[in-house]
């Protein structure tokens, strides 16, 4: 029998089976699909059933999941973790505010322990937002210091990453081929198992002589698949994906990083390929990469993960990724449509593919569906429990799927499994030292306006706002009184 009382901290132990019991499970597996009122067994780091009124073990411990969605823990394939340490400094940046930042003016400013800092709170932050598995897109990676730094934190927080090395201060031709790097890959990368993976970040600029190509080759040589930021508007386009294409570097285990500005010969080619995309539907709608395009990789059957991007504008919070992707995709049938004086009468994209995208999709992308994405017996337990007593917007749950999309949010995370291992329960963080992470990120904000001091720090991140002339408006039924008042109601 299973322990029948609510579970203490102390239940928690390494070995001991959980199951959650009475919820509605969202499994992501075609062969499962959506239970109602069901339970999961987890023993041994694995999800050892699924289904109604399990039996438990002795001594399991046991997680009243009613009235709550059991869902797997999501994954984010793209996210600069190491930007963290700045949260919200470029809420009102364009994406060339952010190249002139972090490429041409204050790059070279971050320290090891700056990346180390950034990390340890992403990291955190993603664990508690219900995201087991994040790809740390860490093009801050200046010296092989940075990247064992980045490490440093990543292993402090007991999640599953991918390590994406970069560097965006150099060229990832020279960066690669250089004895530390390999050196690197050995002492921190090799025999770590699932829990810490690599890839290799850099983008294809375009250049006809292809100087990547040396980039690509090393990451072949090591066994690594590389992560590009792919269609950004002003920055990478369709010769680099011809490029890669056509020496043979555009495979299953690419992921095309916003994809926005491509052509349909690009879009047929990563097709071809077998290759995946990540949308960060926020940032490309906001930062200006290019307007989301899932509407456009649909029509191609391009397989989509889902990505947060970076913390300098947005949390890492993928239910608010699932909902400007589904919003975006959405408003851009409607507007297709309108061009054509036509209306859209069923919605193609439903709610479930994008939670779809938000787990197996992440999981495909990274080589991981045989680990991770879907609740199915035998898998590594990486789960989330959503659900909030407290919460009006969490009752009732008729569409689990759109309620995951819609109505839920980070706050309403009760508890998230990693590996079989409870992170997170009764909506706290367990055995993660957020105080350290938060006293590492002071310290590099303090750094950070040292360097930059008072002046280009307000100018930064408050540019210079884009000055709007008003258009004549020939209805205009007020007129400018003396002294700048307006006399409501005369008629122009």
């Amino acid at each position: 029998m299973s322990v029948n009382r609510a579970p203490v901290a102390d239940d928690f132990l390494p070995d001991r089976p959980v199951v959650f019991r009475n919820a509605t499970i969202l499994s992501m597996d075609p062969s499962i699909g959506l239970v109602k009122g069901g339970d999961i067994l987890v023993a041994d780091k694995r999800i050892a059933a699924v289904g109604p009124r399990l039996t438990a073990p002795d001594g399991a411990v046991e997680i009243d999941a009613s009235d709550g969605i059991l869902m797997p823990g999501m994954i984010d394939t793209h996210r600069h973790m190491w930007q963290t340490a700045l949260r919200g400094f470029g809420a009102d940046w364009t994406l060339t505010n952010y190249f002139m930042f972090y490429y041409i003016n204050w790059g070279k400013m971050f320290r090891p322990e700056d990346i180390y800092a950034g990390n340890l709170l992403a990291a955190i932050e993603a664990v508690d937002a219900g995201v087991t598995t994040s790809v740390d897109w860490s093009h801050g990676l200046q010296t092989t210091q940075h990247a064992d730094a980045a490490v440093d934190a990543l292993e402090a927080v007991p999640g599953r990453f991918v390590l994406a090395y970069g560097n965006l201060l150099g060229a990832p031709w020279e960066w690669s081929r250089k004895p530390e790097f390999a050196d690197f890959i050995k002492r921190r990368i090799d025999g770590r198992g699932d829990m810490l993976r690599m890839q290799m970040a850099f983008d294809v600029t375009g250049d006809p002589a292809f100087p990547e190509k040396g980039a690509f080759e090393a990451a072949r040589d090591f066994g690594l698949s590389v992560t590009t930021h792919a269609g950004v508007w002003g920055a990478t386009n369709d010769t680099g994906i011809r490029l890669m294409s056509e020496n043979g570097f555009l495979n299953p285990s690419t992921i095309c990083v916003h994809s926005s500005t491509l052509s349909d010969d690009s879009y047929q080619r990563i097709a071809a390929a077998g290759a995946y995309t990540s949308i960060s539907s926020e940032s490309e709608d906001s930062a200006g990469q290019g307007y989301s395009p899932t509407w456009h990789l649909r029509q191609f059957g391009i397989p989509v993960s889902l990505s947060m991007d970076t913390s300098v504008w947005w949390s890492a919070d993928l239910f608010s990724a699932m909902r400007a992707t589904l919003n975006a995709d959405r408003a851009r049938s409607h507007l297709e449509a309108h061009q054509h004086n036509e209306t859209v009468v069923n919605n193609f994209l439903r709610a479930d593919q994008v939670v779809n995208w938000a787990t197996m999709g992440g999981a495909k992308a990274l080589g991981m569906d045989g680990l991770v994405g879907s609740l199915t017996p035998g898998k590594r337990a990486d789960l989330v429990l959503i659900k909030n007593d407290a919460s009006p917007a969490m009752f009732p749950l008729i569409n689990p799927y759109g309620h995951v999309v819609f109505q839920a949010c980070r706050g309403d995370v009760h508890t998230v499994m990693v590996d079989g291992r409870v992170l997170k329960y009764d909506h706290q963080l367990r055995d993660i030292n957020l105080a350290r992470a938060k006293q590492a990120v002071a310290s590099t904000v303090e750094y950070a306006y040292s360097q930059m001091g008072e002046s280009a720090w307000q100018e930064v991140m408050c540019p210079e706002q884009t000055k709007v002339e008003l258009l004549d408006n020939p209805y205009t039924y007020v007129k400018k009184a003396v002294g700048g008042g307006a006399a409501q109601g005369e008629e122009g």
